[in-house]
């Protein structure tokens, strides 16, 4: 729970003026600072620096014990660039030097700052704009001894800068509490966080926090791994009260729903499979805005066996080819759950809306089944039954050799499906889940490129 005062504090800010979610952000700035005006100087100050009440709720940390048992000693943040996950960091180290309620019951007296180099420890978590020295009430702002590399409180709390590039510095010194930013960028990262945790041997509880923007690293899959590690998540977007509202759109604009968007600003964890058919790299080096003028557009489908709510996803892709032979991913209106009569009813739709040439079909589950049902939401639709005569990667491989070839264009950003093409080796998906969406994209692909009695004809898009 929170504290009782910030809790106080909290509620006369929801009551003190009422503005419901519709309301613009200028009436709520209007309505806030009306409120603010009417408070004395010392609680504005405790107001200010009081982040119970200003944090949202992915940053605030977990409750620490369960039933007496030490219920986490490592609270992983996973966000995007400017998420918030400094602040967060600075707050959680400041709340434990000074032993503040709910966080610390008892001031951590030995605390570790950890970065990838001392000039990032010093210019990001200790002396930033959201660092420890900043968020300071000037009553208990903390000393700061760079020649040291020491912060130190006034009640005696201290905390020591470390480099990941020299893990051997953390032999010795032993620790209560220890804050390791952007874990995936460290050098030598696995030799520092082992010497950090033989390092974590005071008090009766040593926590950790790490904050991060995800990648790929041995080092973060182990900690996620870890049972006891607590994970939060958060996006850029999540902290967009702090930014500059012309660099959320220039982001979003330009690296939206991209590798590294779903990285830099979404904050995922974003996998390469080294026996996967396609490469995230190679997809994106040869994504496009808007596809050019087609000559032939086809939408694709790869039935579910089953209907209802244990039905496989049915994999619906629409994709088109141009007078040069160039293939493009155009879109990916896949559906879950749905009737034989509902994604027929999507594909139909697509057919229309791309002014399509031909719905390609699998029919080796529903035989004459699957074509009767498309014929019952529109009778007049040309179609193409498909059988798969070899099994899911054989098909899959002339296709992704023309992704290699630089033959294929995916025409902005489908999430879902390029995980799975990235997720897809000998074994099929790493999940076992099934490949649905990237079966549509097989067939409508095939029946473009290597499909020689397809015969094009001109059209427009």
């Amino acid at each position: 729970m929170r504290t009782q005062s910030a809790e106080k504090l909290r509620q006369a800010l929801k009551s003190s003026f009422k503005v419901s979610e519709q309301e613009t952000d200028e009436l709520r700035s209007r309505e806030l600072k009306k409120f603010l005006r009417q408070l004395p100087l010392q609680q504005l100050e405790a107001l200010q620096h009081d982040w119970q009440i200003w944090a949202r709720d992915d940053q605030l940390p977990p409750k620490h014990l369960k039933d007496g048992e030490q219920a986490w000693n490592i609270w992983l943040l996973l966000g995007g660039r400017g998420a918030g996950k400094t602040r967060t960091g600075a707050e959680w180290v400041r709340a434990m030097a000074l032993g503040l309620e709910p966080i610390a019951s008892e001031p951590a007296r030995r605390i570790a700052l950890i970065g990838e180099t001392l000039g990032d420890v010093r210019r990001t978590m200790v002396e930033g704009i959201s660092g420890i020295l900043e968020i300071h009430h000037p009553s208990e702002r903390p000393l700061f001894e760079p020649s040291k590399r020491r912060v130190t409180w006034p009640n005696g709390s201290i905390a020591e800068m470390y480099s990941a590039e020299d893990p051997e510095s953390l032999r010795g010194p032993q620790f209560m509490a220890a804050w390791c930013d952007e874990i995936c960028k460290w050098h030598h990262a696995t030799e520092t966080w082992d010497m950090l945790q033989f390092a974590l041997r005071l008090g009766e509880a040593p926590r950790q926090v790490v904050t991060t923007t995800p990648r790929a690293t041995a080092l973060l899959k182990a900690i996620i791994a870890n049972e006891k590690t607590v994970i939060q998540r958060s996006r850029t977007q999540d902290n967009n009260a702090n930014l500059s509202k012309s660099f959320l759109k220039t982001v979003e604009e330009k690296y939206g729903g991209t590798r590294l968007g779903r990285q830099e600003l979404d904050g995922e964890l974003i996998e390469e499979r080294e026996d996967a058919l396609w490469q995230r790299e190679q997809i994106e080096t040869a994504r496009i805005r808007k596809a050019p003028e087609l000559e032939r557009i086809v939408v694709a489908i790869d039935p579910p066996v089953t209907s209802g709510e244990k039905a496989d996803l049915c994999g619906i892709i629409a994709a088109g080819i141009d007078q040069e032979g160039q293939g493009f991913v155009l879109k990916d209106h896949s559906v879950k759950r749905a009737t034989p009569l509902k994604w027929a009813q999507i594909a139909v739709e697509l057919y229309h809306e791309m002014q399509a040439d031909r719905i390609v079909a699998e029919v080796n589950q529903g035989g004459e089944l699957v074509e009767a049902i498309l014929r019952q939401v529109d009778e007049a639709v040309p179609i193409r039954k498909v059988h798969a005569s070899r099994g899911k990667y054989l098909r899959a491989e002339p296709i992704a050799a023309l992704y290699e070839q630089g033959r294929i264009c995916h025409v902005g950003c489908h999430e879902k499906l390029e995980d799975q093409m990235c997720d897809f080796g000998p074994g099929g998906l790493s999940n076992g889940k099934s490949t649905d969406r990237l079966d549509a994209l097989v067939w409508a692909m095939t029946d473009l490129m290597l499909n020689v009695t397809a015969a094009p004809r001109m059209r427009r898009l």
